[in-house]
């Protein structure tokens, strides 16, 4: 599948990599995909605030990734999201629900403790997992671009996938005024 990807796409996977890796976070997941596509610029011409979009991104980290849908289900049932993580953060910390997990000991990063080396750290070559959700942003934009007859896969059809998934990323982006519909019509061009 990564050879249909252009170059940019393939930028923009290798980004979210980078972007996980600098986050400390412990899977690449949809999220790391958008901050990507946001540094490679391919939302400018959509007219998006870079800067909104990262600080809505970190308000939903911060509210443990709960989108406001579910934020919205949850106040029909008489649960206050806000007051939850207020407790939270008061106990745990500012940002307690959005640090990212801690990264699990493994046997060659203990046997490299015991003998005094370094483990690779930020920009390094150790190997960050893409979640679920990541992976299958990277399946439907293949099927994007076979349903459009493409014969690559571009950031447009990353972008598409991100957006036709619902979640934080797509919640974000449509808060934003970019949907499905907008994105097709404004970058195929």
């Amino acid at each position: 599948m990564f050879e249909r990807f252009t170059r940019d796409a393939r930028s923009t996977v290798t980004g979210a990599v980078a972007q996980a890796r600098q986050a400390r976070a412990a899977t690449v997941t949809e999220e790391h995909l958008l901050l990507s596509l946001l540094a490679l610029g391919t939302l400018d011409p959509l007219g998006v605030d870079r800067a909104a979009v990262t600080a809505d991104l970190a308000a939903a980290r911060r509210r443990g990734g709960m989108s406001r849908a579910d934020e919205e289900a949850l106040a029909g049932l008489g649960i206050d999201l806000t007051e939850i993580v207020s407790r939270i953060e008061e106990t745990h910390g500012e940002g307690a629900l959005a640090a990212p997990a801690p990264r699990r000991r493994t046997l060659g990063s203990s046997l490299r403790s015991a003998l005094g080396r370094a483990e690779q750290d930020g920009g390094g070559s150790r190997h960050v997992p893409f979640t679920e959700g990541s992976k299958k942003v990277l399946e439907q934009s293949l099927r994007i671009a076979l349903g459009r007859k493409d014969h690559h896969i571009g950031t447009l059809h990353l972008l598409l996938a991100l957006l036709s998934r619902p979640g934080t990323v797509s919640e974000v982006l449509t808060g934003h005024g970019i949907t499905y519909a907008t994105a097709e019509t404004r970058l195929a061009a």
